[in-house]
């Protein structure tokens, strides 16, 4: 049974416009952006049940918590290579976990957790972070979360 979540392509655009304007105000703190940024994509995307910002802390090998929406965890820091967050510190790709059970490195943040996404985020070329997305729903992740979150990224990219 494929459980996608059906999002259109409109509401996608109609989040984007939404997300630049977040991120263009400059009145705001960095973090209160991101905070914002989080905040508008859980409300608004039914199965991004957790949605949060990891970034590369200093010169260490691992990412730290940035802004997030959803439940609180533990994960507050990450060491690179571990779970899907770590892994993709290290590949500098996209990870899609359609079903974190099957995952050998997966770090659970909550029993409800189904599935994950992970995109990096680039600044200058470099993996300086990622935005992750934790789903209560089995396999629910397309290739326009992906453009979708890859497109976050970039607008973001721009104000660090």
């Amino acid at each position: 049974m494929n459980s996608k979540i059906n999002i259109t392509s409109m509401q996608f655009d109609s989040l984007k416009k939404e997300v630049i304007s977040i991120l263009k105000d400059a009145s705001k703190s960095t973090d209160t952006r991101l905070q914002e940024t989080c905040d508008l994509l859980k409300a608004n995307v039914k199965h991004y049940d957790w949605v949060g910002f990891y970034f590369k802390n200093g010169d260490k090998n691992e990412l730290k918590l940035g802004p997030y929406a959803g439940e609180p965890t533990d994960h507050t820091i990450i060491p690179f290579g571990k779970g899907i967050c770590g892994q993709v510190a290290v590949s500098n790709q996209n990870f899609v976990v359609p079903d974190v059970k099957a995952q050998d490195n997966y770090i659970a943040c909550s029993i409800t957790v189904k599935a994950e996404i992970v995109i990096p985020l680039f600044v200058n070329g470099e993996n300086i972070g990622q935005i992750d997305i934790d789903s209560n729903t089995p396999d629910p992740f397309t290739k326009a979360d992906e453009r979708f979150l890859e497109f976050v990224n970039a607008e973001i990219a721009k104000i660090l």
